[in-house]
C-alpha cells in the first residue's frame, strides 16, 4: 500500500476550506461485494465517543472527478459548519463504472471519513444511487451510518424528499446522462410516487466533462428539452453538472419550482444538523 496526503484548498468568499486528507492506496486493495461494500472496512477505524464531537462537521463521498458539488457546499454551508470530503474513482459516467466505483473505492471512503468523526456523512452520487436501486442505496446508506456513527443523507433521497414537499403534479427532468442513466433517474422517481412527465439527457459519459457544461447551456437545452411539456416542477439531476448556478433563471423561465440535485443534498445535511435548510 502506497500512502500519499495531500489537502485540497478552496477559496470561497475570502475564507479557505479544508476539504480532505486523502489517503491514496495501491490499486491491490481488498474489494467487497456490491451487497455489502461497507463489510470489510479496516479494523483501525475506531467508534465515536460523543466526548469527541466538537463541530458541525459533514463528511462529504464524491466521485473522484466531480469538480462541483464540494463549490456548492462552499457557497451555500453557514458559519461554524465544515465539510470534508473522501473521493471514489470514476471516470466514466455509466452503469458498469459506477457499480465498481461503489464497491471498490465507497468502503475506502467511508473508513477515512468516520476517522474525523462527523456529524453527517453525504453520499453525493444522484447516478450511482440510481444504479444501486431503491433496496441497494438504502442498504448502502445504513452501512455508511453504521460504520461513521452519523447520520446519513443520500442525493437520491434527499431530492426525493425535496420534491415530495412541493407536491407537484407532473416532474420535468434534465440531466447530462446518456439514456440508460436516465431510466434509472426516471424509476428512482417513479419510487417516490413521482409521475415523471418528460426526462432529457446530454448524453455525456466523460464525468469530468459534465462539470464543464455552462450555466448558459443547461438553460438552452431545458428550453430545447421540454417545449411543450406539461409539468409544474423541474428536477436538474446530477451533483457534477452546475445546475444551482443555472437554477434561478431557470425558475424565472418556466415558471415552477426548480429542484437541483445539489441544492437538495445541501439542505437535507443542514437539516440533518438541526439547522435551517438554505435554499428558498
Amino acid at each position: 500500500m502506497v500512502d500519499a496526503f495531500a489537502r485540497l484548498m478552496l477559496l470561497s468568499s475570502y475564507r479557505i476550506y479544508v476539504i480532505a486528507d486523502l489517503r491514496v492506496q495501491s490499486a491491490e486493495c481488498s474489494l467487497c461485494t456490491l451487497q455489502s461494500p461497507i463489510s470489510n472496512m479496516p479494523l483501525e477505524v475506531q467508534v465515536r465517543t460523543e466526548e469527541s464531537v466538537d463541530g458541525l462537521r459533514i463528511g462529504l463521498i464524491v466521485p473522484s472527478s466531480n469538480t462541483i458539488v464540494e463549490a456548492d457546499f462552499a457557497r451555500s454551508l453557514p458559519p461554524g459548519v465544515t465539510f470534508h470530503t473522501a473521493r471514489m474513482f470514476l471516470a466514466e459516467t455509466t452503469a458498469e463504472a459506477e457499480r465498481r466505483m461503489v464497491t471498490e473505492y465507497v468502503p475506502r471512503s467511508v473508513a477515512d471519513l468516520a476517522s474525523l468523526y462527523p456529524r453527517v456523512v453525504v453520499f453525493a452520487c444522484t447516478s450511482g444511487g440510481a444504479v444501486l436501486g431503491a433496496e441497494g442505496e438504502a442498504r448502502l446508506m445504513d452501512e455508511i451510518a453504521e460504520a461513521t456513527r452519523a447520520r446519513a443523507v443520500s442525493t437520491n433521497n434527499a431530492v426525493g424528499t425535496c420534491i415530495a414537499r412541493l407536491n407537484p403534479r407532473r416532474v420535468a427532468v434534465i440531466t447530462p446522462y446518456i439514456d440508460d442513466l436516465n431510466a434509472r433517474i426516471r424509476q428512482g422517481l417513479e419510487r417516490h410516487g413521482l409521475v415523471v412527465a418528460h426526462i432529457a439527457g446530454l448524453g455525456i459519459t466523460d464525468n469530468f466533462a459534465l462539470a464543464l457544461v455552462p450555466p448558459a447551456r443547461i438553460i438552452a437545452f431545458a428550453e430545447e428539452a421540454l417545449a411543450g411539456v406539461d409539468f409544474d416542477l423541474l428536477f436538474v439531476s446530477c451533483t457534477n453538472f452546475r445546475g444551482m448556478e443555472a437554477r434561478p433563471t431557470l425558475a424565472r423561465r418556466f415558471g415552477v419550482p426548480v429542484v437541483t440535485s445539489n441544492q437538495a443534498t445541501i439542505d437535507a445535511a443542514l437539516e440533518a444538523l438541526g439547522l435551517p435548510a438554505r435554499s428558498p
